[in-house]
């Protein structure tokens, strides 16, 4: 009786393993074509390609846009700027005075040096950091590039809603006075609405809002990620930087920053299209099928 009870127990277990190995096979088979669609979907976006290109165009273009907005800004929208992006890199030390002593001028003869016909061109110039974007969303969702007329004003208004989402990063993440507790969920939210009205805004709202969701949930969560992890490495690095190298350190530190920004971007821009595609997401969000 017991060696009858021993090989009931050892069929049971064999029972058992099988019908895991068959659970985990048939797991493995629904997420390797999961993987595939993702990977060709950062090969069609051209990944590292597109996130460089922002991060050159975010540099060349919007970071002198922020500079110009500064010299004209009120001290206490300077104030929030050195504070936003103090939270944003992570900046600290020499590197945060070198901030101040950029946004902090206000005589007149730098804001005749700039001229608010300088500004009108700078802002202009920036509208590449924004064309770049748009492309990313275009190829991200497989759309063609939309017409000018539709998409012109769009550039414009993107980056200055963008100015002015970058100059309350500070408050978000001081939750207004109240702490880092409401700071942190506010800054999420804060991240996710602010790339979901960019993809619906770039794309010239031909894709509905639901299907853009995932894209946005991923991107939000990835930037404020990135913008707290920076806390911890960014100091330490600018600070070495610019004691080895001097300003030009700073500026290769800070490029790198924004490719690895960028990259985040990308990735949740491209990954959230493949989200939106699948098919119980795709029933719920009411996403069109791929063109």
């Amino acid at each position: 009786m017991r060696g009858e009870s021993s090989r009931g127990g050892l069929a049971g277990g064999l029972r058992a393993v099988r019908r895991w190995g068959a659970a985990r096979g048939a797991d493995l088979r629904e997420w390797l074509p999961f993987a595939a669609r993702m990977t060709r979907q950062m090969v069609d976006v051209s990944l590292l390609d597109s996130s460089t290109r922002l991060a050159a165009q975010g540099f060349l273009t919007a970071i002198p846009l922020l500079f110009a907005f500064a010299a004209f800004a009120p001290s206490f929208v300077r104030d929030e700027l050195v504070s936003s992006a103090t939270y944003v890199l992570g900046l600290s030390g020499a590197a945060v005075d070198q901030l101040k002593n950029v946004t902090g001028t206000t005589d007149q003869a730098a804001r005749e040096a700039s001229g608010t016909v300088g500004v009108f061109v700078t802002l202009l110039s920036a509208t590449a950091f924004s064309r770049a974007l748009q492309r990313v969303c275009e190829r991200s969702w497989h759309l063609p590039p939309a017409g000018l007329r539709i998409v012109a004003w769009r550039w414009v208004v993107w980056l200055l809603v963008w100015l002015a989402a970058l100059v309350v990063q500070g408050l978000l993440r001081d939750g207004f006075g109240a702490g880092g507790w409401l700071g942190l969920p506010l800054s999420f939210a804060a991240s996710t609405l602010l790339w979901w009205w960019t993809q619906h805004l770039l794309l010239g709202s031909r894709v509905p809002w639901l299907p853009l969701l995932p894209g946005a949930l991923l991107t939000g969560i990835g930037v404020v990620a990135l913008a707290w992890a920076s806390r911890f490495y960014m100091p330490r690095t600018l600070d070495r930087s610019l004691a080895a190298f001097g300003p030009l350190g700073v500026v290769f530190t800070l490029l790198s920053w924004l490719i690895v920004l960028f990259t985040v971007v990308c990735v949740g821009i491209a990954a959230g299209y493949v989200l939106a595609h699948e098919e119980r997401l795709a029933r719920r969000l009411g996403t069109p099928p791929p063109g």
